[in-house]
């Protein structure tokens, strides 16, 4: 069997095969509440053949939001419909559920790309919000300056991440993750070219550090053990005044030392000047297999992972323990099932479509040639106690 479909534990999860479905913001939400936009696209994703299917970056207070469309998870309204939203998930596949938590920093108040923005600050008639970051230093000339942050706003966030952590382990998520890369708040800190803080929380990369895993270590103080929780971290900045790869393996083993249980290892987007190379089939895997080998962390991909036999060869290789897709699954909604078929595994359908399956379709092959023949071990297509279960589903 192919170690992609293999189980993976992280922490108290046990995730059914090693494909995650990355967290992709739908900017859709009214007042940061989950609508009927997020069970379609959530729905769909958990009968996708992967292992784990996150909701977008979730903001864990409104000033920390992208755009007036992100999630949150800041009052009981929004917990609310959260947890209707995972309740509604659960029995629609073996797949796991997880949620990033996020604080935009500077990057907030943004105008949606939905609105085909090219990213800018929303102006004051649209609704905009005074940011806050490390530091009083703009993303560019077309986004507003943030406030630099005060003791007291550094505390608040920290204990937004707490609270929003509870929020969505009482919500039924099985895997919390803090967002600390692609430029929003906790990399703005890490970062020596958007942090130019004179305290305890600048100039070495320990201070630098100091917020980020404050946060997460009050994270790591919310989540209990039959759940897991997971940072995205910055591997580079691919700037000359920022961050490096040595700095996120210093960063990944403080990680460690906090009881974080995987780190999906990823890079860029924190300033427009960045000089990024050409992205290549896995380009960011060196990322992953670098802090895999210093650390004891289970790790995930992430970064053009586009070919099912590709994402074998990572994790089959011990590069990494996971691959994370994002756009590949919005373009391919039933990824993980089309790379069970090509790499000759059997796995589950939901009965509704239990007539696509390989061995129920004989044109299977002439729409996906990749796929080789995969022996039925199923004898019933459903996770127990689902709604699975109902006789007039299994088709």
């Amino acid at each position: 069997m192919a170690v992609l479909f293999d189980p993976l534990t992280i922490g108290g999860v046990t995730l059914p095969n090693r494909i995650q479905v990355s967290p992709m913001c739908q900017y859709s939400a009214v007042d940061g509440v989950v609508q009927d936009w997020h069970l379609i696209h959530l729905g769909g994703l958990m009968l996708s053949g992967a292992g784990l299917v996150f909701a977008e970056a979730t903001a864990v207070e409104a000033r920390g939001r992208i755009t007036h469309g992100c999630l949150g998870l800041e009052n009981d309204v929004q917990e609310r419909a959260f947890t209707d939203l995972v309740a509604r998930l659960r029995p629609l596949s073996e797949a796991r559920i997880g949620v990033q938590l996020s604080h935009a920093g500077r990057r907030g108040s943004a105008r949606s790309i939905a609105d085909r923005s090219k990213g800018e600050s929303l102006p004051p008639e649209e609704g905009a919000w005074p940011t806050r970051g490390p530091s009083a230093l703009p993303y560019n000339e077309t986004w507003v300056t943030p406030e630099e942050m005060t003791q007291d706003d550094i505390d608040t966030v920290i204990a937004a991440f707490a609270d929003a952590t509870a929020r969505a382990v009482r919500a039924g998520v099985d895997v919390v993750e803090c967002h600390a890369a692609h430029g929003y708040l906790l990399h703005q800190f890490l970062s020596p070219r958007t942090n130019l803080r004179r305290d305890a929380y600048g100039g070495s990369l320990q201070n630098r550090m100091r917020f980020p895993l404050a946060v997460i270590g009050a994270m790591r103080d919310t989540i209990p053990s039959d759940r897991a929780l997971g940072v995205r971290v910055n591997s580079t900045d691919w700037h000359p005044e920022g961050a490096t790869l040595e700095d996120a393996v210093v960063f990944a083993r403080e990680l460690e030392a906090l009881g974080v249980d995987y780190v999906t290892m990823s890079a860029g987007n924190l300033v427009p000047d960045a000089v990024i190379p050409k992205a290549t089939p896995g380009h960011q895997v060196g990322f992953s297999e670098r802090v895999k080998a210093e650390t004891g962390l289970a790790t995930a991909a992430v970064g053009l992972i586009t070919d099912p036999h590709q994402a074998e060869d990572i994790v089959s290789e011990g590069r990494a323990d996971m691959v994370a897709i994002a756009r590949g699954f919005l373009d391919n909604p039933r990824w993980g099932l089309h790379a069970a078929a090509a790499l000759g595994v059997d796995v589950p359908y939901a009965p509704q479509y239990i007539r696509a399956r390989p061995n129920n379709w004989t044109a299977f092959k002439r729409v996906h040639p990749e796929a080789r023949d995969v022996v039925s071990t199923h004898q019933a297509d459903r996770p127990s106690g689902s709604t699975w279960d109902r006789p007039d589903q299994q088709g």
